[in-house]
């Protein structure tokens, strides 16, 4: 018995007076949404991501290496160099959550000998060509 009663109650709560005043009650005007929206172009939020992202060592999530897709990726794994020039080991490709852009990372773990270090990447950067190596690597041409 009490079940239906309980359902009665649910179906006649919400159509109250308050409840639906609230509902279609505006939260803020147009013009107030507009002012609150950020005014910057996207070049320029964009320039003021990696400015912020910089002050943190390339290759962390906080400073992903920036390419074009998993072709990319590659290509920039496969100018990277170990201190001594030889190519590194490069490990299976993981994701790694949201980096300082707002998408999706993935790392790679990458050695040289025995030492080993994670670069993640925020492959959705068509327009950009990463020429910096991470602390310890360098870049062949």
């Amino acid at each position: 018995m009490r079940f239906p009663l309980l359902l009665a109650a649910c179906l006649i709560l919400p159509a109250s007076p308050a409840l639906a005043q609230r509902l279609g009650a505006r939260t803020a005007s147009p013009e107030t949404m507009v002012a609150q929206m950020r005014q910057d172009s996207p070049e320029e939020e964009m320039r003021a991501l990696v400015a912020a992202a910089e002050a943190h060592p390339l290759g962390t999530a906080e400073n992903p290496v920036r390419v074009g897709g998993p072709a990319g990726e590659r290509a920039y794994l496969a100018h990277l160099r170990c201190a001594g020039g030889a190519a590194p080991r490069v490990g299976a490709r993981r994701e790694a959550g949201i980096g300082a852009f707002g998408s999706i990372v993935a790392a790679y773990e990458v050695s040289c000998g025995a030492d080993g270090n994670r670069i993640v990447f925020d492959m959705y950067h068509e327009e950009h060509v990463e020429t910096r190596a991470p602390a310890g690597f360098t870049l062949a041409p």
